[in-house]
């Protein structure tokens, strides 16, 4: 399942449930159980843009190869790593990924 999105491009698995869980402080039981309809919203929510910085920042790829693909700079890629973690604390963008009773 998801194996051909961005995520996997640079995950092996689709551990994006737990980051999400992590970043938006919202527990794991309570996020959307759907993987595919999670996944869906979270590229709905972010630019195409954000979802592959948080694909290559989540691997764990070095800040060189993130600068390289994105033509940052280490202040633009700082800036650019707050704005979407920032982005996950946003309750607009938080709640969204909750499962809505």
């Amino acid at each position: 399942m998801l194996e051909s999105t961005v995520w996997r491009q640079y995950n092996s698995e689709n551990n994006f449930r737990e980051l999400l869980s992590e970043f938006t402080h919202i527990d794991i039981i309570d996020l959307i159980e759907d993987e595919k309809e999670l996944y869906a919203l979270l590229k709905a929510k972010l630019t195409k843009k954000e979802l592959k910085l948080f694909a290559m920042d989540s691997a764990k790829l070095d800040d060189e190869k993130i600068k390289n693909e994105f033509s940052y700079n280490d202040e633009d890629l700082q800036k650019a790593k707050f704005k979407l973690y920032k982005k996950f604390k946003q309750d607009k963008t938080r709640l969204s990924f909750r499962i809505h009773d």
